[in-house]
């Protein structure tokens, strides 16, 4: 009884067998067009970053290199515009974009703060997208620090809840802070007292602690 099934089950094995034969022989061009194809695409991608997307990234950031150092002097007007000899943050920006790196947005951000150029520099810090979750949040809170020099309060409370919201690390207390004397400033007590009491229960050996007990005081005794 085994040998007979075993006698059936073989023609339909070797049919399989010749129907994904005469697939292959009927499509072969086609499928050998195809993964030349594929590889053409892999390769043309791997040269790609090879020969022109790394270089380029490599030129971008030996670019910045002056333009750092002059950001880490202070000198805030040479770094974001060159000093004639080496380019500024914002050649950089203009001539590789986001090849120099995405820190070349905050440094640039951070320049036309101190320059008190606040609506340019909230345009440069939205620009920031590392992956550096403190850079990241640091560049939020800076977009809101850009909109209360720039008198809109409600546009900052917002980017400091985002700084806020970003994630645990060491300056949250401080966004925190900001976000409650925003919400001061806008006459909603009730929120920044929350945010008060976060930093006393949550951040308690923050600067923004020591003498948040004042802050949350002078609220609960109205």
């Amino acid at each position: 009884m085994a040998q007979n099934k075993k006698a059936q089950e073989e023609p339909q094995v070797e049919t399989q067998n010749n129907s994904f034969e005469d697939f292959i022989k009927k499509y072969q061009n086609i499928i050998f067009w195809t993964v030349i194809g594929i590889l053409l695409i892999v390769f043309g991608i791997m040269a790609y970053q090879k020969w022109i997307l790394n270089p380029a990234k490599e030129e971008a950031r030996s670019q910045t290199f002056v333009a750092e150092q002059q950001f880490r002097n202070g000198n805030y007007e040479q770094a974001l515009n060159g000093d004639g000899n080496n380019l500024g943050f914002l050649q950089v920006i203009d001539q590789y974009g986001k090849k120099a790196g995405e820190a070349v947005y905050f440094y640039a951000g951070i320049c036309q703060y101190e320059l008190g150029n606040y609506a340019e520099a909230a345009s440069l810090f939205k620009k920031y997208n590392g992956k550096d979750d403190i850079l990241k949040a640091r560049a939020l809170c800076c977009t809101g620090d850009a909109y209360a020099n720039l008198g809109d309060n409600n546009a900052a409370l917002s980017w400091y809840k985002k700084a806020a919201a970003a994630g645990e690390n060491a300056y949250r207390a401080g966004y925190l802070f900001k976000a409650g004397q925003m919400y001061e400033t806008l006459g909603n007590e009730a929120e920044a007292l929350k945010c008060y009491k976060e930093i006393e229960t949550r951040y308690p050996q923050s600067m923004e602690a020591y003498d948040i007990a004042k802050y949350i005081s002078r609220i609960e005794n109205k």
